[in-house]
C-alpha cells in the first residue's frame, strides 16, 4: 500500500477536529490527513456521509470514532471501492436501543432549551476514563469541541444516530483492512462492541487501549497513533 494514501478522519457526536490534533500530528508523514466537518450535514447518515465522500479523495483510508464509526459503516455502504483501510474506534454496529433512544431524545430537548453546556457536564464523566477526569487541557477540549459543534448540529447530529442502521450485517461485505479499537474503560461503547465488530469482520484486528474511556485519541494519543501508523502502514 502506497505510503501517500490520504486518510480522512471523522469525529464522533459533539466533536471537532480537536479531537484527531494527535493524530494529525503523528501520521501526516504517511500521507494527506484530512479531518471530516460533519456538523453541516443532514440529521441521517446517509446524507452525512454522502456529503463527506462527496469531497473525499477518490480512493482513502479512513477512521471514524464512535458517531464516526457510525458515519464510517454508512460510508463503506456507499463506497466500498474507495476505501481503502478502515478504522473504527470507540464505537458500535449496532443500532440504539430504545432506552438509548429516549436518552437522546432528552439531550435533543435540553440542547433545543439552550442547555448544550448541561450536556457536556453530563457526558463528559461517561467520554473520559475516571482518572482522566481531573486532567484540566482533556476536560477543556470536550468542553471546546462541544462550543465547535454548537447546538444545532448537536440536534441533528444525535437524530442521525437514533436513526441509524444496524451495520452488523455490514461487517462479514468489508473487505479492507480493519483496525478496531478501544479503551479498556470505555463507557459508552464498551470493549464487547468492539470485539463484535472485530470478530465480524474478516481479517479484522483488535486492539484494547489500556486505562482509557471513551475518546481514545485524546486520552492516550500515544496508543492510538502507534495503532493507526501499523494499520496505515500495513505492519
Amino acid at each position: 500500500m502506497p505510503s501517500s494514501l490520504p486518510l480522512v478522519l471523522v469525529p464522533g457526536l459533539m466533536c471537532s477536529a480537536r479531537l484527531y490534533a494527535p493524530q494529525v500530528a503523528a501520521l501526516w508523514p504517511q500521507g494527506p490527513v484530512t479531518v471530516a466537518d460533519h456538523r453541516h450535514g443532514g440529521d441521517n447518515m446517509a446524507s452525512i456521509a454522502a456529503a463527506i465522500l462527496a469531497v473525499a479523495p477518490q480512493r482513502f483510508a479512513l477512521a471514524g470514532l464512535s458517531m464516526g464509526g457510525y458515519i464510517a459503516f454508512e460510508m463503506m455502504r456507499q463506497a466500498p471501492q474507495r476505501i481503502a483501510r478502515l478504522a473504527l474506534l470507540d464505537t458500535s454496529a449496532r443500532p440504539d436501543t430504545p432506552e438509548q433512544k429516549e436518552g437522546r431524545a432528552k439531550f435533543i430537548a435540553m440542547a433545543e432549551a439552550g442547555k448544550l453546556n448541561d450536556i457536556v457536564e453530563t457526558l463528559t464523566p461517561k467520554f473520559l476514563h475516571p482518572d482522566h477526569l481531573k486532567d484540566k487541557a482533556l476536560t477543556d477540549t470536550v468542553r471546546a469541541m462541544a462550543q465547535d459543534t454548537g447546538a444545532e448540529a448537536f440536534v441533528r447530529q444525535a437524530k442521525a444516530i437514533m436513526s441509524r442502521p444496524d451495520s452488523r450485517p455490514l461487517l462479514v461485505e468489508i473487505g479492507c483492512p480493519t483496525l478496531v479499537l478501544v479503551g479498556d474503560s470505555d463507557a459508552v461503547t464498551p470493549p464487547e462492541l468492539a470485539k463484535e465488530i472485530a470478530a465480524g469482520i474478516p481479517g479484522a484486528k483488535l486492539v484494547v487501549v489500556p486505562n482509557c474511556g471513551h475518546l481514545s485519541t485524546i486520552e492516550k494519543p500515544d496508543a492510538v497513533n502507534k495503532a493507526m501508523t501499523e494499520w496505515l502502514t500495513g505492519e
